[in-house]
């Protein structure tokens, strides 16, 4: 069962929507970041937005909503929002492309330790959270 974050101060393994997916389907690459994850203590979770993203009529909906209830789901709360914001701002980006990276940042910023954040948006988030957290990226759907 996943510990919510007053319970773990070692870190984030924060998923995008791609990482997601490709933990659902059992992808070796982001089944071995999250299993290294777990072994450093770290959080592995998702923002609650990145389940709407990722979700995909492919993906049986028992499977899917088994995998989700092993990783933390994090809220978007008013104080994320306007981090996100004000990421989005600082990058000059705008509009709903980068709204759900910009959640997935601002939300693994909002933690201490390592923030690793796994996504198929490497460029994107390097722009959004800087050196602040390391991205790692994961192929996207060929």
């Amino acid at each position: 069962m996943a510990r919510s974050n007053g319970q773990l101060s070692h870190g984030i393994l924060l998923l995008d929507s791609e990482g997601l997916s490709k933990a659902v389907n059992a992808d070796p690459q982001v089944t071995a970041f999250i299993k290294a994850a777990q072994a450093k203590d770290l959080l592995v979770a998702v923002s609650d937005l990145t389940l709407i993203e990722a979700w995909h009529a492919r993906i049986p909906m028992a499977r899917f909503r088994w995998y989700v209830s092993r990783l933390e789901v994090l809220a978007v709360s008013e104080a994320l929002t306007w981090s996100a914001i004000d990421l989005l701002r600082n990058a000059n980006l705008h509009g709903h492309k980068y709204a759900t990276d910009a959640v997935v940042a601002a939300t693994a910023l909002s933690y201490h330790g390592p923030r690793i954040i796994l996504t198929s948006d490497v460029d994107d988030m390097v722009k959004l959270c800087g050196d602040r957290a390391h991205i790692e990226g994961v192929r996207g759907e060929t």
